[in-house]
Formats: C-alpha cells, sequence, structure tokens
C-alpha cells in the first residue's frame, strides 16, 4: 500500500486535534541527531562529550534564540528526544571561550553536518526510488 505524501503524518495530526507536530530523522550518529533535533536551526558544529553524555552545539550568533527557543523550549524538547544533555553556544561566545574558530572548523570532522544530513537523506530517497523496488 502506497500512502499519499504526507497522508500518515495528517492521520496523527487529526489524532491530536489539531496540535503540530515535528518529524526528526533520526541518526545513530550524536552530531547529526542533535543538529537534526534542533532543525530549523543552522548547526555550525556539534561537540559531543560521551562520558556524560552531553553535546555542546555551536550556531550562527543570529540562530541563537531560534535554537534554544521560547524559554528554552527548543533546547530542552531536543535533549529530552535525543536523550543527550545540550548547551547550545553562539559562534562568538563559543570563540572566546576557545571552543570554536572559523579556520579549524574547515578541518573538523563534526562541519558539515548539513551535508552530513543531506547525504544521509539522499541515501534514503535512492533506497525508496520506484527502480529499488522489487516486485
Amino acid at each position: 500500500m502506497r500512502w499519499a505524501k504526507g497522508a500518515r503524518v495528517q492521520t496523527i495530526v487529526d489524532e491530536l486535534k489539531g496540535e503540530k507536530i515535528d518529524i526528526v530523522r533520526w541518526s545513530e550518529d550524536p552530531v547529526i541527531y542533535v543538529a537534526n533535533a534542533l532543525s530549523p536551526s543552522k548547526v555550525i558544529k556539534v561537540l559531543v562529550h560521551e562520558e556524560e553524555k552531553a553535546t555542546t552545539v555551536i550556531v550562527p550568533d543570529y540562530q541563537l534564540s531560534l535554537a534554544i527557543g521560547k524559554r528554552g523550549q527548543n533546547a530542552r524538547l531536543a535533549a529530552k528526544l535525543t536523550g543527550w544533555k545540550i548547551d547550545i553556544k553562539s559562534e562568538s561566545e563559543a570563540e572566546e571561550l576557545g571552543l570554536f574558530d572559523e579556520e579549524s572548523a574547515s578541518e573538523s570532522p563534526e562541519t558539515g553536518i548539513e551535508d552530513q544530513a543531506a547525504e544521509e537523506s539522499a541515501e534514503i530517497e535512492t533506497d525508496k526510488s520506484p527502480d529499488n523496488e522489487q516486485d
């Protein structure tokens, strides 16, 4: 059975009496998963502290309030969803603290989060294409 695009989501929204919902793409990689959970904020870098199950997320200065959300709601929901503690810093604050500088950003494996997520999405879409379906 093929669902019309968005039909499953619409069914859930109807069941929740019109409450808004967000769909977050899961990833085994905490860098990508945390960045996805903070969408639509642009995430520059995610530093992972495995032993504390915590992350430090760096966002552009102009995106800080969007990433944190009203009264911290976005950050709290993202932390609850991912199971990771999330500390959000602006780019300038991260630079002041020595957590981030633009020169090392291009060399860092944590950068290019959007590119990694796009590649993952493209792989998934390729797997779902009609050419890959078996009769």
